[in-house]
């Protein structure tokens, strides 16, 4: 089953269960592929963006929802930055299994020797490669601070 398929049916239970974040949270995910849909038609990509595409976008908002939640929790904001790690949840359950910190620091030393990177100028080499590679199942954050780490 394609994403596309995965987040229609995920919705239909959403609302037959009545769970009212997920349906809010489903929605926002199908407006945001729906938007890339349309921004990449212009590019002659008549079917969107492909399944990388959409984990990395799927990416993109969890971390939009992390960096608000931390601004919500701050702020003294708790029930909001809960709705927002709520969303965070539903929208990981589309998502394939994260590669945990040790897993990721072998990925970039492997890349690292692959690319013959030696300083921090590669640094945008190595982080493309992950993005191409293993969209979706890398925290970037975390891959960028361990490559900056063994380049630095």
């Amino acid at each position: 089953m394609d994403k596309r398929s995965e987040f229609s049916a995920a919705l239909k239970n959403a609302i037959k269960s009545k769970d009212k974040i997920a349906v809010a949270t489903i929605r926002l995910m199908l407006a945001a592929l729906k938007d890339r849909d349309i921004a990449v038609r212009d590019q002659g990509k008549a079917d969107g963006i492909n399944d990388d595409g959409i984990l990395l976008l799927l990416q993109s908002m969890i971390k939009q929802r992390q960096e608000s939640a931390k601004t919500y929790g701050d702020a003294g904001r708790f029930d909001l930055a809960e709705r927002e790690e709520a969303e965070i949840d539903i929208i990981r359950s589309f998502m394939p299994q994260q590669l945990d910190d040790e897993k990721i620091a072998t990925l970039v030393d492997s890349l690292i020797e692959k690319i013959g990177a030696s300083d921090i100028k590669d640094m945008g080499k190595i982080m493309g490669a992950l993005k191409g590679e293993y969209a979706g199942r890398v925290d970037m954050g975390k891959a960028g601070a361990i490559a900056r780490k063994k380049l630095g």
